[in-house]
């Protein structure tokens, strides 16, 4: 079933980021070719299966370009913007790279490990040390290539949707430092970072992984009423009424005598059983999978995620498309009425959202929803509102929205709801399953008050299938689906870390959104079931497809099976590093210019390189412990090495590169974090609402209620202080 049949998208090159680019447009019915792909790995071959492969005279007629590379690279091959934009001028532009196509360090070199180190993120990914000894690393299966993509795929369909020509300049470092939006938004504001070194319970007591007789499992007891299931699940044991476990603030403090006496009752029972009972209990939870046990899902076969493909000759599953969809009929709009904005108007301006979604993955589609100049509307209960308001996640995600308070607990204020939907284009939500259909603001229900509303629902693990009422977070499915157990050194205990998952599905939402918008203008109106779950397998192809092929993916930490050497070391300070990676020769012998202790073996090859790691481990961290990280790092990519410093989310707030591409916004209070992409299509922004703070103004504009209608309700739930 294709959401965008008709749309002609063209990737250049062998870049995996425009491939990942190409494989989303693809799965959702896009007409997708390549130039010049490169196929030498079993990933790229997923990425690029069913393209069709092209000469580059053929961009001439496509509506989306996407091509990978830094500016001198794509200068010297004649596909810079101004070269691409000579052969097509009416189509999407999209060029990738790792710091993006202007700026001081546009033309670095990077890869996927300095990327990581480089945007701040691998400090955070695997959650709090004991000690500075650990050395951060980077997430299984390429993921800069996954977030870049997603990123680039996100705002070439939002230009799309306005029919005309645009620019678009996607920094894979910027893509990957939005994903910890909030230490950004709490480093622009109030100049204070994360930190690594592990206070109190490192977050365990909100969600904890603990070992089983056969792996893992996760859970979140983080509410009082859950925790109280939970004791019951471990069958009721008498340091449960110990009053140093008794409040969550008490269960924080006193978190290692308590998980050790978890994991003294976990190590008896098999993971998966552990899950059971504590669904069963809705204390939510799930098993650490390995990839080969996502193939016997029963919720993934029911949903029909998985599809045959051959990789190498052999036939494996891969992920099918991440977005359960369905499309009803409904008549396109005539040519003359499709609203597309007018210059100096972003391509979704005309374009009224209802967003009931909370916390971080809708709120993220959203907020790029809004900066592309649709009407957002949130909706949020009496009292506190979203919980991403109690803390800066919502100076961000909130930017450019306008706020209401309704409580659906009342038939009157479900009218309201009922009656926005009528006059909107889009709805998303992500409570737990059922819960809109039993205020009667289901897909159904508002069909039939607005046949053209595009509806979109994310869940955990989507609205079908035997698993669709389990209760998840983000970070829990990080663990179901494998990603959390792979991401750690191969001897070290599982953590959950960063919530990765949830501003990753933002960009996708924000994708689908825009392709749905697409999609109804020429007929159809689209239902969308997203699966969190899904999308992080759809992310995880790499890890999932060399299991098939034999070689079952173990926790690595910063090592490479190709490249050598690929890792990172201590240098002078606390938890100051140094990443680098040597993918050539060329770049193997410059190393040995630099670091005397390596000049003996400047003659390795690859495998050499490869069998000689710990003595060329020894010599590099003998060379980079007495010096500053970003000095070493500066010093390697003059050379050009790929090499980059750990930052910080203080480190990229004062970053001359981020602040030369205007990636930080001058706001009320500080600065805030951009998105992750810039381009040539205007930007909206504005500062977040307050809790209801334009409730009566969207009673009166958007349903046209008189001040008496809005006197005769109750005032007190529509009052920024209610």
């Amino acid at each position: 079933m294709s959401l965008v049949e008709g749309l002609s998208v063209v990737q250049i090159g062998g870049g995996l980021a425009a491939a990942v680019c190409g494989r989303l447009f693809s799965d959702i019915g896009a007409a997708v070719g390549c130039v010049d792909p490169d196929d030498s790995t079993p990933l790229a071959q997923y990425l690029n299966a069913g393209k069709q492969r092209l000469l580059l005279d053929a961009i001439a007629a496509a509506d989306i370009i996407v091509c990978e590379g830094g500016p001198r690279a794509l200068r010297a091959r004649g596909r810079d913007a101004a070269a691409l934009r000579r052969r097509n001028e009416r189509a999407v532009l999209v060029l990738i790279s790792p710091f993006g196509q202007t700026g001081p360090a546009a033309d670095d070199p990077a890869s996927d490990l300095t990327l990581f180190y480089a945007s701040g993120i691998a400090r955070m990914l695997t959650g709090q040390v004991d000690d500075f000894a650990e050395a951060p690393i980077r997430p299984v299966g390429a993921q800069t290539a996954f977030i870049g993509g997603v990123a680039a795929a996100c705002a070439a369909m939002q230009a799309a949707v306005a029919g005309r020509p645009a620019s678009i300049d996607v920094s894979i470092q910027e893509a990957l430092s939005t994903i910890a939006i909030t230490e950004l938004a709490r480093a622009g504001t109030g100049g204070r970072q994360w930190s690594r070194k592990r206070l109190a319970d490192g977050n365990g007591a909100t969600v904890c992984i603990l070992p089983s007789a056969d792996g893992y499992a996760a859970i979140s007891p983080r509410d009082d009423h859950q925790w109280a299931a939970w004791l019951t699940v471990m069958g009721s044991p008498d340091w449960g009424g110990d009053p140093l476990f008794a409040t969550k603030p008490d269960r924080v403090a006193n978190w290692n005598a308590l998980h050790e006496l978890m994991c003294a009752w976990s190590r008896q029972h098999d993971k998966q059983w552990i899950a059971d009972r504590a669904q069963d209990a809705h204390v939510p939870s799930f098993p650490l999978r390995e990839p080969l046990e996502q193939l016997a899902s029963p919720q993934l076969a029911a949903r029909g995620f998985w599809r045959s493909l051959a990789i190498t000759g052999r036939p494996v599953l891969v992920p099918g498309s991440p977005f359960g969809l369905t499309i009803a009929p409904v008549a396109p709009i005539p040519t003359d009425d499709r609203r597309q904005p007018a210059a100096g108007k972003g391509p979704l301006a005309g374009v009224r959202v209802l967003d009931f979604s909370w916390v971080i993955a809708g709120p993220t589609a959203t907020r790029y929803l809004a900066a592309m100049g649709a009407e957002i509307i949130k909706v949020e209960a009496p009292g506190r509102g979203d919980p991403g308001r109690a803390s800066e996640l919502h100076s961000v995600l909130g930017q450019g929205k306008r706020a209401i308070v309704l409580d659906l607990k009342k038939p009157e204020e479900v009218a309201i709801a009922r009656a926005l939907a009528a006059r909107s284009d889009l709805l998303i939500e992500n409570f737990a399953t059922g819960v809109m259909d039993r205020l009667g603001l289901g897909a159904a229900d508002l069909a039939a008050v607005n046949p053209g509303l595009i509806y979109i629902s994310a869940s955990g693990l989507g609205r079908t299938g035997p698993e669709a009422r389990a209760v998840a977070y983000g970070t829990l499915l990080q663990c179901y689906a494998g990603f959390a157990g792979l991401n750690r050194h191969p001897d070290r205990p599982p953590r959950v870390g960063l919530a990765w998952l949830d501003p990753m599905c933002g960009l996708m939402l924000a994708f689908v959104a825009a392709a749905a918008l697409w999609r109804r203008r020429t007929g159809g109106v689209a239902r969308i079931d997203f699966s969190m779950l899904e999308a992080m397998l759809w992310t995880m192809a790499g890890p999932l497809i060399a299991a098939q092929l034999g070689t079952p993916p173990q926790p690595r930490g910063n090592r490479s099976e190709r490249q050598a050497p690929h890792g990172a070391y201590p240098c002078a300070g606390d938890d100051s590093w140094l990443s680098l990676a040597v993918a050539s020769d060329t770049q193997w012998r410059a190393l040995c210019e630099i670091v005397p202790g390596l000049s003996s073996l400047v003659g390795l090859g690859a495998a050499g390189r490869i069998a000689q790691g710990a003595a060329i481990d020894e010599a590099l961290a003998a060379w980079a412990g007495g010096q500053d990280a970003a000095t070493a790092a500066r010093t390697l990519r003059q050379a050009d090495i790929a090499a980059a410093a750990l930052a910080g989310s203080a480190d990229l707030l004062h970053d001359p590169h981020l602040r030369a591409r205007g990636f930080w916004e001058a706001a009320r209070g500080g600065d805030l974090p951009g998105l992750p992409w810039q381009s040539s299509f205007a930007r909206m922004t504005g500062p977040a609402p307050e809790l209801g703070g334009d409730t009566e103004w969207v009673l009166r504009a958007v349903l046209g209620l008189s001040d008496g209608e809005i006197a005769a309700l109750d005032r007190r739930r529509f009052s920024r202080s209610a």
